[in-house]
């Protein structure tokens, strides 16, 4: 099982900056893919960032040039930064991984994971 934290979430007024973190743990051989999706009441969660193993990065075209992703392989956490923070990226953010685990020495499974949440809100 794999367990996944997010923290870094509050309170900010518009312009303004927060970072994400997000922690992975639990039975992990390797993490291929760890991003950050979102979610506003009454709408489908949406894609935000991810980044793969290889340090390859996708946005979504509302964050590019504002918010960047970065992660550490070491620790099996992802950041997120976000900058000039606008009303509409108010919403709960929740991190995702694509984790491999090893189930014996020659078996192994991929399953997708994610956090609980945490909420940004961005006002005056």
């Amino acid at each position: 099982q794999v367990q996944l934290v997010e923290s870094g979430g509050g309170l900010v007024q518009p312009g303004g900056s927060l970072r994400l973190s997000c922690a992975a743990s639990g039975s992990i051989f390797s993490i291929f893919r760890m991003g950050w999706y979102r979610q506003v009441p009454g709408k489908a969660r949406e894609f935000v960032a991810d980044i793969a193993n290889d340090g390859s990065t996708k946005f979504a075209d509302s964050v590019t040039g504002r918010f960047t992703i970065s992660r550490d392989n070491i620790k099996n956490m992802v950041y997120l930064q976000m900058n000039t923070l606008k009303p509409e990226d108010t919403a709960v953010y929740y991190c995702n991984c694509n984790v491999r685990s090893r189930l014996s020495p020659t078996n192994f499974r991929s399953q997708e994971y994610w956090g609980q949440g945490t909420q940004v809100t961005v006002s005056s």
